[in-house]
């Protein structure tokens, strides 16, 4: 009889643990002439390396290699981080701040939210923040109506974040009422949830399960966002995995390779991934593994030239059966969708489309994002990805990845188009991506990119955390129109 050792700890005595043992923080600029070294010792649990990838990926660090070793009741893991430009972590600020970020992120340091059923509330919910998550087919044009129908109801929009993947779309956007300061009553929100999914229905021709708008109360004083990892949990709960067994069976659209295997010795599944290169791969795949409930015993991540490896030794939570084939086949699926979501592009099985990014950056003024898209759809291109938000006072920045759906590339111009409207600074690029090998990069190359990437703009989570340290979260400001 096989004997699998699966510890069981109370929640109370978990947290009494913890606070006997808390976590040890070690950042070592000088044992790596290439990278910084953290190094983390702490009680374990399901769910805490996720934790502390989303740490490090919220700052935009770039993490080279990881070794992950927790079989029993205590973690001790290792990161190798640069920042975007290669270089070590020497801010003092910073270092000290993914310090008790890494400790902080074992407590209580978590987004509250709560689903509504607005039809049962007999005392009606009153909120400043709403996001509202929408998971539906993606359609040319969906996100335009969406947004107008948010800007005929009186909404601004502080943030919004969109994936599309195997022709679905996953979209959180966070709203505030224009028409009046303090909490959104149920009426509002039954408005809001009615016209979006008028929309839906209208759009798709059906309004079934398949295709539901939720809304979400937030409260954002527990902590920062996780707005990324909740796509993931959308997608992976609107099956999205599921369309690729009809396409590419285990390997996705760019070659990434996943197989799954037994170690007999311990009892662990063997699961090692093969794929291209890119920030916030790590992230990806920890996502998918603590959302299907998967337990990280050990792991090997690392990075040869524009290719990543990842190896992990796992066993289901709670389970020992690793004979299931159904199981390992969905496991693999689910690993190559978390991969892939994160990128733009469309399958070359079926049209080879290449897209285009827009970077925009301009003073928030009512209608600028209104007239960003529709010049977009104008120009007949879809959005295939979007995030974007408001950075300090009155400048609104983010990020369009278009597409066109006729299969022929995107016209550059659309910057220029983009501009006209809004003004600003407005950049398009079709730049991968995927890392490339710091070998393959003349020193020509190296100085040209650090001049563009000086007038580029760029936005982003990591960015927004750089430049406010020690207020991270929650300082955006309503965009004064829709979003998309």
């Amino acid at each position: 009889m096989e004997i699998i050792y699966e510890p069981h700890i109370h929640g109370e005595i978990e947290s009494l643990i913890e606070r006997i043992y808390p976590p040890r923080v070690c950042i070592d600029n000088d044992s790596s002439r290439e990278c910084t070294v953290v190094k983390i010792d702490s009680a374990n649990r399901h769910g805490i390396l996720l934790e502390m990838v989303q740490v490090l990926t919220d700052l935009d660090l770039v993490i080279s290699k990881s070794y992950i070793s927790s079989d029993g009741g205590w973690l001790m893991d290792v990161f190798h981080v640069t920042d975007q430009d290669g270089n070590k972590l020497t801010d003092v600020g910073l270092v000290h701040y993914i310090q008790q970020a890494l400790c902080e992120s074992r407590s209580s340091n978590k987004e509250i939210s709560s689903d509504i059923e607005l039809t049962s509330c007999n005392e009606p919910p009153r909120v400043v923040n709403l996001a509202i998550e929408l998971t539906t087919t993606d359609k040319h044009g969906m996100f335009s109506e969406i947004s107008a129908v948010l800007l005929g109801l009186g909404f601004n929009v502080t943030s919004a974040t969109a994936w599309t993947h195997n022709d679905r779309v996953a979209c959180i956007i966070h709203l505030e009422d224009a028409n009046k300061l303090g909490p959104i009553n149920a009426e509002r929100l039954a408005q809001v949830q009615a016209q979006l999914q008028n929309v839906v229905k209208a759009r798709d021709g059906k309004n079934g399960e398949d295709d539901r708008v939720r809304l979400r109360l937030r409260s954002f004083g527990g902590g920062r966002n996780q707005t990324e990892r909740r796509l993931h949990q959308m997608m992976y709960a609107d099956g999205d995995y599921e369309r690729l067994r009809a396409c590419h069976g285990e390997k996705g659209c760019e070659g990434t390779n996943v197989s799954v295997g037994r170690y007999e010795v311990k009892g662990y599944w063997v699961v090692n991934v093969r794929s291209r290169d890119r920030p916030k791969l790590f992230f990806d795949t920890v996502c998918v593994l603590t959302d299907m409930q998967y337990e990280v015993f050990h792991a090997a991540i690392s990075s040869n030239g524009s290719m990543a490896d990842q190896e992990y030794f796992l066993r289901p939570k709670g389970s020992s059966n690793l004979d299931n084939e159904n199981e390992k086949e969905k496991l693999s699926l689910c690993l190559i969708a978390a991969i892939e979501r994160r990128v733009s592009h469309v399958c070359p099985m079926s049209l080879p489309t290449k897209g285009l990014k827009v970077d925009i950056r301009a003073e928030n003024t009512t209608g600028l994002l209104s007239k960003v898209t529709r010049v977009i759809r104008e120009n007949g291109l879809s959005i295939t990805k979007v995030q974007i938000g408001v950075e300090g006072d009155e400048m609104a920045v983010g990020s369009f990845h278009v597409a066109n759906s006729s299969g022929q590339e995107v016209n550059p111009n659309i910057a220029e188009l983009v501009r006209r409207q809004i003004g600003g600074s407005v950049v398009a690029n079709n730049n991968s991506p995927y890392r490339v090998p710091k070998s393959l990069s003349t020193s020509k190359t190296m100085q040209e990119t650090k001049s563009s990437r000086d007038v580029r703009p760029r936005f982003s989570t990591g960015s927004m955390l750089w430049s406010q340290i020690k207020c991270l979260s929650n300082n955006f400001r309503p965009i004064r129109s829709h979003m998309l």
